[in-house]
């Protein structure tokens, strides 16, 4: 570590978090639920209809933002699919038809076992606490971090959707630093995501320790080397005390 740390940040799913099953049945699951509100709430049309192709909203999505870092949320881009086909619905509908979705995904996530109380013992010793986190629906973000019991020891909440760019774009974390009126080097980002947490966070001179409990993609090479690397969150408070 460059410097002694004031703030640490994390990044939410596959950190704090984790997921058990198939993410590929539980989008289609989720996506029929989010139609059988649509169709409640008077929609004719069908999903085929209005993703063409892809098979559930959270592919269609995904795709759309695969090469970008722009996070426009869910919300806004189904708003526009129903637009093209002239489906005005009303926001709280609209609104309405997405909890009922994320409802279902919300049902995988998980807290680590070990992620309170490394929070707890990471607030007793000083350290200020942040969360960065990409994600395509700031409010399904947000019920996440509830559900786990995780906002009071949180100064700092920032997801990608209520930025409007997602990880690794320099500007969401120096919204995090403005925050806290912190030097890069004071600070810390702890994330399983190698090119979003850890290139990310480096690239505006933060540290960073990649965490691989839960890594299951190939890194590409990379000159980037995070500062620490672990395999749970109970190796944190050891590491930057140290």
């Amino acid at each position: 570590m460059k410097k002694p740390i004031r703030v640490v940040f994390f990044d939410l799913g596959n950190t704090l978090l984790y997921d058990k099953d198939s993410w590929e049945k539980l989008y289609q699951e989720a996506d029929d639920v989010l139609w059988k509100s649509l169709h409640t709430f008077g929609v004719q049309a069908s999903p085929a209809e209005i993703y063409g192709d892809h098979e559930t909203l959270f592919h269609y999505y995904y795709n759309l933002r695969q090469n970008e870092l722009d996070e426009p949320g869910i919300a806004v881009v189904l708003k526009q699919l129903l637009k093209r086909k002239n489906i005005l619905l009303p926001e709280e509908r609209l609104h309405a038809a997405l909890q009922a979705m994320y409802r279902v995904t919300q049902a995988n996530w998980y807290e680590e076992e070990d992620a309170t109380l490394t929070l707890e013992t990471l607030k007793e010793r000083g350290f200020k606490l942040g969360i960065i986190s990409n994600g395509a629906d700031d409010e399904n973000t947000q019920t996440l971090i509830d559900k786990a019991h995780l906002r009071p020891f949180f100064e700092y909440i920032i997801s990608s959707a209520a930025f409007g760019k997602r990880k690794p774009h320099p500007g969401i974390f120096r919204a995090a630093l403005n925050h806290f009126h912190v030097r890069a080097e004071e600070t810390v980002m702890i994330g399983d995501t190698y090119d979003a947490d850890i290139v990310g966070a480096q690239a505006v001179g933060m540290n960073t320790v990649w965490i691989t409990r839960r890594v299951r993609e190939r890194v590409a090479d990379s000159k980037v080397r995070p500062d620490a690397v672990v395999k749970s969150l109970s190796e944190i408070p050891a590491l930057l005390s140290a």
